[in-house]
């Protein structure tokens, strides 16, 4: 997984365009979703050391880069960020990087930034607890004190960090990869049960259907004979249409059954689709209410409550792809 920096100058550029070429791949070789959670390590040897990141991502609504490196590499802190937001697409992203071994020179010390920052601390003590000690200690481990002049190590820690990144984010996506693969097959499971949840609504709809419309005459029949009112034949079956027609659900299931027709195709996708998958959840929630509040039949009413229960496990699942 490692790799070992040759001791001389001017290849940040190369290392550069390898890191982009090998981003390229993890971000278009697959032909599968991807989870949003994962864990990858990269390595890369430096002098008689070595550079070791590790990724840890979870699932997050955008992209979110946090990284922590040893106070030794804090200026370089800016540039492994910058790798992140350019390689890694949406969650959220915790960069650990660790050194082992002799990697760094010994550095200098910024004299002047800590006479000035000395300065400063002996003033604040003064002013709020005359009686205390400053000690160097404390004076050193204020970040920005250490510095490598070096240009040439310089180039060379650049280019380490960026393939231990780049072998870091080829082994995150491919653990990304299997757990989507898991996903996918489990999405495609839950998908399989609503579907036969829906056929099972359109069926009973259409049995319920000439019962609710009987019912629905004959209380109307028996309102009319209370009232001592009387109206006629055709107006009588006008006004219970229109009452039917109100509980008819067949074009809620029709769009359900479109709705999952679209979720399959996007399961098959190497798209980030994760945010249609929960629009489309979104949707089949909305439709699957309608018909719960439409219903005046008890046995339709259970299998709305099956469905809707399907799609909420289906929902916690989706929010974990990219």
């Amino acid at each position: 997984m490692g790799s070992r920096i040759p001791a001389h100058a001017g290849r940040h550029s190369a290392a550069q365009g390898a890191l982009e070429r090998d981003a390229s791949i993890v971000r278009l070789g697959f032909e599968i979703m991807r989870s949003m959670t994962g864990f990858g390590l990269g390595e890369a040897g430096l002098g008689a050391g070595r550079i070791t990141i590790e990724l840890r991502s979870v699932n997050h609504r955008y992209s979110d880069v946090r990284v922590r490196v040893p106070s030794e590499l804090m200026d370089y802190a800016v540039l492994i960020e910058q790798l992140g937001r350019k390689t890694l697409s949406r969650g959220r992203f915790d960069v650990s990087v660790r050194v082992s071994g002799d990697v760094l020179s010994t550095p200098s010390i910024a004299l002047d930034k800590a006479r000035a920052l000395y300065a400063a601390l002996c003033r604040l003590r003064d002013e709020l607890n005359p009686k205390s000690d400053i000690s160097i200690g404390d004076l050193l481990a204020a970040p920005g004190l250490f510095s490598n002049n070096d240009p040439a190590l310089d180039a060379d820690l650049r280019q380490a960090i960026e393939i231990a990144f780049t072998n870091a984010v080829k082994d995150l996506e491919n653990m990304r990869l299997c757990e989507g693969k898991s996903l996918s097959a489990q999405l495609a499971g839950h998908v399989q049960h609503a579907r036969s949840l829906i056929d099972a609504c359109h069926e009973r709809a259409q049995q319920a259907a000439p019962v609710f419309r009987a019912k629905l005459q004959d209380r109307l029949n028996r309102l009319l004979v209370d009232a001592r009112r009387q109206i006629d034949d055709s107006r009588l079956e006008q006004e219970v249409a229109l009452l039917a027609e109100r509980s008819d659900v067949t074009e809620e299931i029709s769009r359900l059954v479109s709705h999952f027709d679209q979720f399959t195709q996007l399961l098959d996708s190497a798209d980030q689709v994760g945010r249609r998958l929960d629009f489309l959840l979104q949707e089949v929630a909305r439709e699957s209410n309608t018909i719960g509040a439409k219903s005046q039949d008890s046995e339709l009413s259970h299998l709305v409550v099956e469905l809707k229960s399907e799609v909420e496990k289906m929902r916690e699942q989706v929010q974990n792809v990219e």
